[in-house]
């Protein structure tokens, strides 16, 4: 078994941390929210000093933090987390985080370096069903598989540095406008007339088909582990998803890529979190697109 430390044990990066302890590695981790430290110590993590105390000694050092900024200031700034680590350690971000930023951490480091955004929410990381997206060396890859095994289901090398963000921000650009559409459908079928249960039955066995539709679908009833059915709470709060989607069209602009429904999508999540909505699951949308 291995000896891990990670940085961020909130929402995500707890249960993520707990399922490492589950699998029997060592795990020493830091957080700035007392909170979060007491539930991983209660779990029978090792609860570290500083973020460089947990990266000290640790074969593989693992972060989930809010941004890229925070990213940054962990592994190169104040944080000194890369500086702290062994030379062999495998260093894995797990956050997501602009492509740019990434690509920049990963070259300072010193260390072969993942970038490995995930997918599956915090259901997912509960379950340990998680997807992860990671970008980097393929040594660093086949070293770092077992660990990220313990934390997810599927686990998909994508390239170089940077390519892990790049396949979680056009992913969850495709998740989010498949929402909302998904959300129009149910809306629509409202006025018509018809059942949701009547439009589920139908369109998840037909082509409107997708993982928003019979995964997440938006109203209750249908899919009975859904949001929908726990009045909106997350799942995927919208403000993660707000969050992505100007990821996305940031890297639109950089990479000279025309993405209208992408840059629509950031329009409705933005009108909907600037209302207050930023803690509901992003399929609460359907409200907004009600009119209510």
């Amino acid at each position: 078994m291995a000896r891990i430390g990670f940085v961020g044990l909130g929402n995500m990066g707890g249960p993520m941390a707990r399922n490492l302890l589950k699998a029997g590695h060592q795990v020493a981790g830091f957080d700035l929210v007392p909170a979060a430290l007491d539930a991983f110590a209660a779990a029978g993590g090792t609860p570290a000093g500083s973020a460089a105390e947990a990266a000290r000694g640790a074969a593989f050092v693992v972060t989930m933090l809010p941004a890229g900024r925070h990213v940054k200031d962990a592994w190169l700034g104040a944080g000194g987390m890369a500086a702290a680590s062994d030379a062999g350690a495998v260093l894995i971000d797990c956050s997501t985080i602009d492509v740019a930023t990434a690509r920049e951490v990963a070259a300072a480091a010193g260390r072969p370096m993942l970038d490995a955004p995930v997918s599956g929410g915090t259901m997912g990381a509960e379950a340990g069903t998680l997807t992860f997206m990671v970008g980097g060396p393929e040594e660093a890859f086949a070293r770092a598989q077992p660990i990220l095994a313990a934390m997810g289901r599927s686990i998909v090398h994508c390239g170089g540095a940077g390519a892990g963000q790049a396949a979680k921000v056009c992913n969850n650009m495709m998740l989010a406008a498949n929402m909302i559409v998904t959300a129009e459908a149910f809306v629509l079928a409202e006025k018509l007339g018809l059942t949701h249960q009547a439009l589920f039955d139908v369109a998840s066995k037909s082509s409107g088909q997708s993982w928003a539709l019979t995964s997440y679908c938006p109203v209750p009833g249908p899919v009975p582990n859904s949001p929908a059915n726990r009045d909106y709470r997350p799942g995927f709060a919208a403000a993660l998803m707000h969050k992505d989607l100007g990821l996305s069209q940031e890297a639109a602009a950089s990479a000279g890529a025309t993405t209208p429904l992408g840059a629509q999508a950031l329009a409705l999540y933005t009108r909907f979190v600037e209302a207050g909505n930023g803690e509901v699951d992003f399929s609460g949308i359907i409200r907004m697109l009600r009119g209510g």
